[in-house]
């Protein structure tokens, strides 16, 4: 089943009691989370979107973090009403996420947080080669948005071929790259000012991928999380991308949780 938000296609699979919104990131679309819902399917009602924004097929627009908060808010509100959601997080989807919670806690019952921590604290924690690299790809995608076009599409192939991301190419463009160009260079419409802290209070579960140039997350924001004795945190031997690399032991750490085994 699907119903459109905003103008923008939601995908519902299932009809479980409990709902799961299920929230992708960079280069990625709602396809992301294909075999996860294959395995949730028979529990939850798993809802999924591609970020407004990154359809290719659409035109191009960037969209604020409250704007982003908001049109989650509809989302919500639209698929379970009355109750609140699990919220399943990955990179942007992830920070986009976090932020929404931070403005309605009222919605989220449980996050599932996939690779991207609390970001706060991790410029203090990385090394002057982490430094570069981040501020290497992501100007480099700022700029592919900027760039726009052919040429711009073929920047942001060229480094998702760099980073391995194993996501569909199909479905890849600069229009994804708003985020990166709003974080860095958005002037008075950066994210950055809009950042609020993230501290979950409902029960949340992190899994990261040890496999990659540097961590999106801190040490110390592990050792908070694990404080909760609700919380799990989970590593993968993989990259990024780990719904798609480990996709059966993923499923099986996901839905375990849930199901408060």
């Amino acid at each position: 089943m699907a119903i459109a938000v905003d103008g923008i296609d939601i995908h519902v699979d299932g009809d479980g009691a409990e709902t799961v919104v299920m929230v992708h990131g960079w280069p990625d679309t709602y396809r992301l989370w294909d075999s996860t819902v294959a395995h949730l399917r028979e529990r939850y009602k798993c809802v999924r979107f591609t970020l407004p924004g990154f359809d290719i097929a659409k035109p191009r627009r960037a969209v604020s973090i409250d704007q982003m908060s908001e049109f989650f808010r509809r989302v919500i509100e639209q698929v379970s009403p009355g109750r609140k959601v699990i919220l399943l997080l990955h990179d942007w989807g992830c920070l986009f996420g976090y932020q929404f919670y931070t403005r309605h806690p009222d919605l989220v019952q449980r996050i599932v947080g996939v690779d991207i921590g609390d970001t706060r604290k991790l410029k203090e924690s990385l090394s002057a080669r982490g430094k570069f690299y981040v501020t290497a790809y992501q100007w480099w995608l700022a700029l592919a948005w900027c760039v726009g076009g052919r040429l711009g599409d073929r920047m942001v192939l060229r480094m998702k071929r760099f980073m391995k991301s194993p996501s569909d190419e199909r479905y890849l463009g600069s229009c994804m790259g708003y985020p990166y160009y709003r974080t860095w260079f958005g002037g008075k419409d950066s994210y950055r000012p809009q950042f609020r802290r993230f501290k979950p209070a409902c029960p949340m579960l992190f899994i990261y991928a040890r496999r990659k140039p540097l961590m999106f997350h801190t040490n110390e924001w592990l050792d908070e999380l694990r404080q909760r004795k609700e919380n799990r945190v989970v590593e993968f031997d993989t990259g990024h991308w780990i719904m798609l690399q480990q996709p059966q032991r993923f499923n099986e750490v996901v839905g375990d949780w849930l199901a408060g085994r």
